[in-house]
């Protein structure tokens, strides 16, 4: 039976731990996306500098060569940053309900399943790397770099799941802001091996791909020991670590949905890859920096997911619907505000922003800017629908309804697939942009038509 101690008694003196069960929710959930929003730029400068220095330095085919791996790196990373942020759900729960007996047990289940998870996910990720690669008409120009950017990704899983379980153990106690230190650290890291992998010791594709595991497998040892020294509640113990089926059920009940979530998006992402590559390398390129343009302008969508999912589960844990129910009303009026902004963004400087990757002096890298510019103004319009569908979908799985996100994913699924093979006879290149947004209005529409049903229930 699960022991309550008084409130942040076991937390430690300088624990940043934050309760999101009292206080203005709209404040709350601001000051918390700052310094997650600010993390996950960091995040993306990842992979903008592996991306700019691959793009100029290896050229054309380099940058398509990594470009053509995002999707399958989005389908294997993607399951487990899913799962990885699903288990850390039901340690917000326990933290919200004050229960700090649970919250332990549930930071040594988070251990637990995700050690299992690496070996099954690095096993078969390096086992289906080269058939996904063929299967979606990777050229075979760019097939060989290709395969060794994503071999390289997938042998590091571990150091990915070592820091996102970290991280998401940190925000489900409410810290935004300790992850966010440790990105910046690895971010200088990831740039000063970038330089010495690529220009000093010419590795190519490989450079940048060492480069980024190392420099997360850092960010994530940095985050352990944090844990261990800042928060005295989380030091475990060998009981913590009992077998409980139970409580590995509901850990999976939450996590196995969210990671799917992830994969079926992916899936579509990969079929819309294979109908990218018949239009070639130049086109692959173009794709792959207005990818990075939009992953960099609309950080704000993922940012107030991830506030909402640890704002609404601390908040079930406390019992506190009309608190669930205001703070995603007021995180819906916050998350809109910044997808106005991404619009504004993308559609006014999509040269300048695609020519951070390309040089645009050469005839192939003006074909790449112009490309680019196509898929940008063909999806800016529509990032409101884009950042309401993290909202929805974050708020639904943390207070333990991971179905309806799964359908969305399906209907996700299905649209993108849909357009993928059907717009671009239509439409050319843009065709390719618009399965995006398509795809977007699929998954938005029921995601908001069940949390007001089940909300209204919940009341």
């Amino acid at each position: 039976m699960s022991v309550r101690f008084p409130f942040r008694t076991n937390l430690g003196r300088n624990s940043s731990a934050k309760d999101m069960t009292s206080g203005e929710p709209m404040k709350l959930i601001f000051v918390f996306s700052i310094p997650l929003l600010l993390g996950n730029l960091f995040q993306q400068f990842y992979s903008l500098v592996d991306t700019i220095i691959v793009g100029r330095l290896l050229g054309t085919n380099a940058l398509a060569a990594v470009g053509s791996t995002g999707a399958m790196n989005f389908l294997i990373l993607g399951f487990v940053y899913g799962l990885t942020s699903g288990f850390a759900v039901i340690t917000a729960q326990k933290f919200g309900a004050k229960d700090m007996e649970g919250l332990r047990q549930s930071f040594a289940e988070n251990i637990k399943l995700n050690a299992l998870s690496i070996i099954v996910f690095t096993a078969l990720s390096l086992l289906l790397a080269k058939p996904i690669l063929l299967l979606t008409n990777t050229p075979l120009e760019i097939l060989h770099d290709a395969y060794t950017y994503i071999a390289i990704i997938f042998i590091g899983i571990f150091s990915m799941v070592l820091y996102n379980m970290a991280a998401c153990i940190l925000r489900a106690m409410g810290d935004s802001r300790t992850p966010l230190y440790f990105l910046i650290i690895s971010s200088i890291l990831n740039i000063v091996l970038d330089i010495v992998f690529i220009l000093v010791f010419k590795m190519g594709v490989a450079g940048a791909a060492w480069a980024t595991v190392i420099s997360q497998g850092f960010s994530g040892i940095l985050s352990v020991i944090h844990i261990i020294r800042k928060f005295p509640v989380l030091r475990l113990r060998k009981k913590d670590f009992r077998k409980d089926w139970w409580f590995s059920y509901q850990h999976l009940k939450i996590g196995l949905p969210m990671a799917f979530q992830f994969s079926i998006t992916a899936i579509g992402v990969i079929i819309l890859q294979g109908a990218l590559n018949l239009f070639g390398a130049d086109k692959i390129a173009a794709y792959t920096a207005a990818q990075k343009v939009e992953q960099l302008v609309a950080v704000g969508a993922g940012t107030f997911g991830v506030t909402m999912a640890n704002y609404a589960g601390q908040n079930l844990g406390a019992h506190r619907i009309d608190r669930i129910k205001e703070g995603t009303t007021k995180g819906s009026i916050l998350t809109t505000a910044f997808s106005l902004m991404a619009m504004a963004i993308a559609l006014l400087f999509p040269d300048q922003l695609t020519s951070l990757f390309i040089d645009a002096s050469s005839v192939s890298g003006q074909a790449v800017i112009e490309a680019s510019r196509i898929y940008l103004r063909g999806t800016a319009p529509f990032y409101p629908a884009l950042f309401m569908i993290f909202i929805y979908r974050n708020v639904l799985q943390s207070i333990g309804r991971g179905f309806m996100p799964l359908m969305a994913g399906f209907a996700e699924l299905i649209a993108r697939t849909l357009a993928a093979y059907t717009f671009p006879l239509v439409f050319g290149f843009l065709g390719i942009a618009l399965a995006g947004p398509f795809a977007w209005f699929a998954a938005v529409i029921p995601l908001c038509i069940a949390y007001f049903v089940i909300i209204r229930k919940l009341s």
